[in-house]
């Protein structure tokens, strides 16, 4: 049975059961040793970039090496996994992104709780996805493409990098909230959509930024509107969604987590240096790059979003009637 989502966001930052004193020590001392930051994706992906940066950045602050240990598999449940059963001494760490929050609905059988057995510690960036379509469909902007499908029921294709990624349940929003039916056609990784988007073979699209950029810029693509709440730096001129369509905002997002129980010490070390990497401005002009923005937060705030994500995409799994492969 699950556990209420809410009921264990306390539980989310649990201190180690060691005196004010030794614990403070500890901390200070931390990190002695490399760190793994534990990535759910395979290496080159816009995830991973995101993670070397991140994990660069507190190499070089905290003169110890954050190696990147990437563990594709089950929609980075085995990486979430291998987190929660680590020692809580802050030398495994989990860089979180959407797909966690979304799992947590999508998958009736985990062996772990996330939001119970995660200790949230820093938001990190979030990622406009943009949708875009193949030139040869006959819209040029949002309430065009909400025309054409409204006036051909289930004959645009739109495809993901497979069930319950951001880029299906970006969609299902949208699907949603404008009443409009394109039949989801899910692969095995962004690629081969890719691929078949600019062969004509699928027709729509909720793809990341970084990736679809330079097919947009040369034309190949067709971008009608970025996710996010707010328009993307790296596309200042596409619109977002929530232009035409009042409320709607997705996006896709990392950050970095701990076992429960790491100590509390910690977790503020951490956090306090990926915000101090969100307010450099070469890391800053680089997530601008990618199409993300820095999303700085306490691990409580952090914390709380990921409980709102949860609950947000819990609905739009439900509705949709989204199951897993």
């Amino acid at each position: 049975m699950k556990l209420p989502r809410r009921k264990f966001l306390h539980l989310a930052v649990g201190a180690a059961a060691l005196p004010a004193g030794s614990r403070l020590a500890w901390a200070q001392a931390y990190p002695a040793r490399p760190v793994r930051i534990i990535v759910g994706f395979a290496a080159g992906g816009t995830v991973d970039i995101l993670a070397r940066l991140m994990g660069q950045w507190l190499s070089e602050r905290l003169g110890q090496q954050f190696v990147i240990d990437n563990r594709p598999g089950a929609g980075a449940n085995i990486a979430t996994e291998a987190v929660v059963k680590a020692l809580p001494d802050g030398y495994t760490l989990l860089f979180i992104t959407t797909t966690n929050a979304v799992n947590t609905t999508l998958y009736d059988k985990l062996n772990f709780n996330f939001i119970r057995d995660i200790a949230p510690v820093a938001g990190f960036t979030r990622v406009s996805n943009v949708i875009v379509v193949n030139p040869s469909v006959p819209a040029t902007t949002v309430p065009e493409l909400i025309a054409y499908a409204k006036a051909h029921p289930g004959k645009l294709s739109m495809a993901s990098g497979g069930i319950g990624t951001p880029g299906h349940v970006f969609g299902e929003l949208f699907k949603m909230m404008t009443g409009v039916n394109m039949m989801h056609l899910p692969y095995r990784g962004g690629t081969h959509v890719l691929t078949d988007l600019l062969a004509g073979q699928v027709q729509v699209c909720f793809y990341p930024t970084p990736a679809a950029i330079e097919y947009i810029r040369a034309g190949k693509l067709r971008a009608l509107a970025v996710t996010t709440a707010a328009r993307s730096e790296a596309l200042p001129e596409i619109p977002t969604l929530g232009e035409f369509i009042p409320g709607y905002a997705a996006s896709s997002w990392q950050g970095v987590g701990a076992p429960k129980k790491t100590s509390a010490e910690i977790v503020e070390k951490l956090n306090t240096e990926v915000n101090a990497a969100l307010g450099d401005p070469k890391i800053k002009a680089r997530l601008a790059d990618l199409g993300g923005e820095p999303m700085p937060m306490s691990p409580g705030a952090f914390g709380k979003f990921i409980v709102d994500e949860t609950e947000k995409w819990a609905k739009v799994i439900k509705s949709a009637g989204i199951k897993p492969e």
